[in-house]
Protein backbone atom coordinates (compact mmCIF):
# COMPACT_ATOMS: atom_id res chain seq x y z
CA UNK A 1 0.00 0.00 0.00
CA UNK A 2 1.30 3.19 -1.15
CA UNK A 3 0.61 6.32 0.87
CA UNK A 4 0.54 9.84 -0.71
CA UNK A 5 2.34 12.74 0.28
CA UNK A 6 1.34 16.37 -0.43
CA UNK A 7 3.03 19.52 0.15
CA UNK A 8 2.10 21.42 3.50
CA UNK A 9 2.11 24.74 2.53
CA UNK A 10 2.00 27.60 5.50
CA UNK A 11 -1.26 30.07 5.01
CA UNK A 12 -1.06 32.30 7.67
CA UNK A 13 1.38 33.43 10.21
CA UNK A 14 -0.36 35.06 12.96
CA UNK A 15 0.64 37.13 15.80
CA UNK A 16 -1.24 39.41 18.15
CA UNK A 17 -1.59 43.03 16.98
CA UNK A 18 0.48 45.25 19.26
CA UNK A 19 -1.65 47.88 21.15
CA UNK A 20 -5.00 46.35 20.79
CA UNK A 21 -6.30 44.41 23.64
CA UNK A 22 -5.62 45.06 27.25
CA UNK A 23 -5.62 41.22 28.38
CA UNK A 24 -4.22 39.26 25.68
CA UNK A 25 -0.72 40.96 24.36
CA UNK A 26 2.02 43.38 25.12
CA UNK A 27 0.58 46.88 25.66
CA UNK A 28 -0.27 50.41 26.64
CA UNK A 29 -1.09 49.94 29.95
CA UNK A 30 1.87 47.70 30.83
CA UNK A 31 3.88 49.99 28.74
CA UNK A 32 2.68 53.20 31.27
CA UNK A 33 3.03 50.80 33.98
CA UNK A 34 6.58 50.67 33.04
CA UNK A 35 6.99 54.25 32.80
CA UNK A 36 5.58 55.11 36.48
CA UNK A 37 7.37 52.51 38.24
CA UNK A 38 10.55 54.13 36.72
CA UNK A 39 9.43 57.48 37.76
CA UNK A 40 9.66 56.22 41.46
CA UNK A 41 13.09 56.77 42.00
CA UNK A 42 13.63 60.15 40.55
CA UNK A 43 10.81 61.20 42.63
CA UNK A 44 12.01 59.81 46.08
CA UNK A 45 15.09 60.97 45.52
CA UNK A 46 13.68 64.50 44.77
CA UNK A 47 12.11 63.96 48.33
CA UNK A 48 14.76 62.85 50.19
CA UNK A 49 16.92 65.52 48.59
CA UNK A 50 14.36 68.21 49.90
CA UNK A 51 13.41 66.82 53.23
CA UNK A 52 16.27 64.33 54.75
CA UNK A 53 19.57 65.55 52.85
CA UNK A 54 21.16 63.80 55.34
CA UNK A 55 20.06 60.57 54.26
CA UNK A 56 22.07 60.75 50.65
CA UNK A 57 25.32 62.04 52.29
CA UNK A 58 25.73 59.02 54.62
CA UNK A 59 28.41 56.64 54.35
CA UNK A 60 26.11 53.15 54.66
CA UNK A 61 22.98 54.75 54.08
CA UNK A 62 23.98 56.55 50.60
CA UNK A 63 25.14 52.90 49.03
CA UNK A 64 22.08 51.24 50.53
CA UNK A 65 19.93 53.50 48.18
CA UNK A 66 21.90 52.89 45.04
CA UNK A 67 21.51 49.43 46.10
CA UNK A 68 17.72 49.75 46.26
CA UNK A 69 17.46 51.45 43.25
CA UNK A 70 19.27 49.52 40.98
CA UNK A 71 17.68 46.49 42.58
CA UNK A 72 14.42 48.45 41.71
CA UNK A 73 15.49 49.04 37.93
CA UNK A 74 16.32 45.35 37.50
CA UNK A 75 13.00 43.72 38.50
CA UNK A 76 11.03 46.66 36.62
CA UNK A 77 13.42 45.71 33.08
CA UNK A 78 12.85 42.04 33.70
CA UNK A 79 8.98 42.72 34.37
CA UNK A 80 9.17 44.48 30.86
CA UNK A 81 11.21 41.83 29.03
CA UNK A 82 8.64 38.90 30.52
CA UNK A 83 5.82 40.62 29.05
CA UNK A 84 7.31 41.52 25.63
CA UNK A 85 9.04 37.95 25.25
CA UNK A 86 5.04 36.51 26.25
CA UNK A 87 3.67 39.01 23.48
CA UNK A 88 6.42 38.41 20.58
CA UNK A 89 6.35 34.19 21.00
CA UNK A 90 2.85 34.09 21.16
CA UNK A 91 2.61 32.86 17.45
CA UNK A 92 -0.07 30.71 15.58
CA UNK A 93 0.62 29.33 12.12
CA UNK A 94 -1.90 27.93 9.45
CA UNK A 95 -1.18 25.33 6.72
CA UNK A 96 -2.84 23.27 4.36
CA UNK A 97 -2.92 20.59 6.87
CA UNK A 98 -2.84 21.87 10.56
CA UNK A 99 -3.05 25.01 12.80
CA UNK A 100 -0.15 25.00 15.17
CA UNK A 101 -0.46 27.35 18.04
CA UNK A 102 2.29 28.12 20.33
CA UNK A 103 1.23 30.19 23.14
CA UNK A 104 3.95 31.42 25.55
CA UNK A 105 2.56 32.11 29.38
CA UNK A 106 5.50 33.11 30.85
CA UNK A 107 9.69 33.08 30.63
CA UNK A 108 9.84 29.32 31.20
CA UNK A 109 6.49 28.25 30.16
CA UNK A 110 5.05 27.53 26.72
CA UNK A 111 1.66 25.07 25.59
CA UNK A 112 1.79 24.24 21.98
CA UNK A 113 -1.01 22.69 20.09
CA UNK A 114 -2.04 21.30 17.25
CA UNK A 115 -5.40 21.06 15.30
CA UNK A 116 -5.53 18.97 11.92
CA UNK A 117 -7.98 20.92 9.91
CA UNK A 118 -10.53 18.14 8.83
CA UNK A 119 -11.26 17.82 12.75
CA UNK A 120 -12.04 21.52 12.66
CA UNK A 121 -16.21 22.06 12.79
CA UNK A 122 -17.35 25.66 13.32
CA UNK A 123 -14.77 29.11 12.51
CA UNK A 124 -16.29 32.37 14.47
CA UNK A 125 -14.85 36.24 13.96
CA UNK A 126 -15.24 38.51 16.54
CA UNK A 127 -14.78 42.23 16.04
CA UNK A 128 -16.08 44.09 19.21
CA UNK A 129 -15.74 47.71 19.26
CA UNK A 130 -14.91 50.99 17.55
CA UNK A 131 -10.94 50.59 16.99
CA UNK A 132 -10.86 47.00 15.91
CA UNK A 133 -13.81 47.82 13.22
CA UNK A 134 -11.98 50.83 11.52
CA UNK A 135 -8.73 48.82 11.42
CA UNK A 136 -10.00 45.42 11.11
CA UNK A 137 -8.73 43.52 13.69
CA UNK A 138 -10.54 40.89 15.82
CA UNK A 139 -10.55 36.94 17.38
CA UNK A 140 -11.26 34.48 14.78
CA UNK A 141 -12.74 31.23 17.24
CA UNK A 142 -11.76 27.35 15.81
CA UNK A 143 -13.85 24.86 17.32
CA UNK A 144 -13.89 21.06 17.41
CA UNK A 145 -15.89 18.28 18.66
CA UNK A 146 -13.23 18.20 21.57
CA UNK A 147 -13.40 20.48 24.30
CA UNK A 148 -9.69 20.74 25.27
CA UNK A 149 -8.53 21.52 21.32
CA UNK A 150 -10.38 24.47 20.70
CA UNK A 151 -8.05 27.44 19.52
CA UNK A 152 -8.76 31.23 19.74
CA UNK A 153 -6.37 33.89 17.74
CA UNK A 154 -6.54 37.03 19.61
CA UNK A 155 -6.45 40.88 17.61
CA UNK A 156 -5.61 39.75 14.67
CA UNK A 157 -5.97 41.51 11.00
CA UNK A 158 -8.76 40.84 9.06
CA UNK A 159 -10.56 38.13 10.89
CA UNK A 160 -13.26 37.49 8.36
CA UNK A 161 -11.20 36.91 5.61
CA UNK A 162 -8.95 34.54 7.76
CA UNK A 163 -12.45 32.69 8.87
CA UNK A 164 -13.67 32.17 5.14
CA UNK A 165 -9.78 30.78 4.40
CA UNK A 166 -10.16 28.30 7.62
CA UNK A 167 -13.80 27.08 6.48
CA UNK A 168 -11.94 26.72 2.65
CA UNK A 169 -8.93 24.81 3.86
CA UNK A 170 -11.21 22.85 6.48
CA UNK A 171 -13.48 21.26 3.76
CA UNK A 172 -10.20 20.80 1.32
CA UNK A 173 -8.76 18.60 3.84
CA UNK A 174 -11.93 16.68 4.78
CA UNK A 175 -12.29 15.80 1.11
CA UNK A 176 -8.63 14.96 0.89
CA UNK A 177 -9.25 12.38 3.83
CA UNK A 178 -12.34 10.98 2.62
CA UNK A 179 -10.93 10.60 -1.06
CA UNK A 180 -7.77 8.50 1.49
CA UNK A 181 -10.18 6.38 3.43
CA UNK A 182 -11.95 5.51 0.52
CA UNK A 183 -8.88 4.57 -1.40
CA UNK A 184 -7.58 2.62 1.48
CA UNK A 185 -10.56 0.42 1.74
CA UNK A 186 -10.32 -0.31 -1.89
Amino acid sequence: MKKSRRKVKVFYYLKTRPCNNLYYNFNLPQLALFLLLAAIPFLGYFFLANYLPNILEGAISYPLLVLFTSIFYLSIILFLYTEFTVFYLDVSVVTTARIVEMEQLGLFSRTISELELFRIQDVTSEVNGFFPSIFHYGNVFVKTASENTNIIFHNVKNPETIREELLKLAHEDRKLHMATAINEEA
